[in-house]
């Protein structure tokens, strides 16, 4: 056989029983790896620089993340500095941050921007409280639209004779096992964010 010519492999074989259900598990892991990122940039009463992950400014003629021009730290736990690597982007990079609805008051001395996070006001807090559990809802329906696809691949293997009625039976109940165990990932990750904010 020449290198690159394909083997001579059955038309028309779909994944394996162990393929989708490993495909499944992967997809629910980046679900979960989302969420952690989307919680990151949730604000709570402590300064973090994930905080700054979402923002992005216009530099060098094209958006840009704000630690892709500027080093930041958190020096004390209400405030975070933000040192850009090219002075004349300054006042970008605080506007930026002012446009943003993190409501944030940044100050720079010509070097060197200072972000001091405030206290959350309860009425803040309750609005980020129902922001966490909005993506948390949208975060157990992807992950149930992962079940969903899995249990028609499922479906699919049974229809072409690839499975019997019991594999299917209990590809289908781990299926559920599995997203009950991510279900009970987001509501563990939600609550402890809850608490943190």
């Amino acid at each position: 056989m020449k290198p690159g010519q394909q083997s001579a492999a059955p038309a028309s074989q779909g994944p394996t029983l162990k393929e989708v259900e490993s495909t499944a598990k992967q997809r629910m892991e980046k679900v979960i790896a989302a969420l952690q990122h989307e919680m990151a940039s949730l604000r709570t009463g402590r300064a973090s620089i994930n905080l700054f992950d979402g923002i992005q400014l216009e530099a060098y003629g094209s958006a840009m993340p704000i630690n892709h021009v500027a080093t930041l730290h958190v020096p004390e736990p209400t405030l975070v500095t933000i040192q850009p690597y090219d002075v004349s982007q300054i006042g970008l990079i605080e506007k930026a941050i002012r446009a943003s609805d993190l409501g944030l008051n940044p100050s720079n001395d010509g070097k060197m921007i200072r972000v001091p996070i405030p206290t959350l006001t309860e009425e803040r807090r309750k609005e980020l409280v129902k922001k966490l559990n909005h993506e948390a809802e949208e975060h157990r329906v992807l992950v149930r639209n992962v079940r969903r696809d899995a249990n028609e691949s499922f479906k699919k293997l049974l229809k072409d004779k690839a499975i019997s009625e019991d594999d299917e039976r209990r590809a289908i109940d781990e299926m559920q096992k599995l997203t009950d165990s991510y279900i009970t990932k987001i509501d563990l990750l939600a609550k402890a964010k809850d608490k943190e904010i």
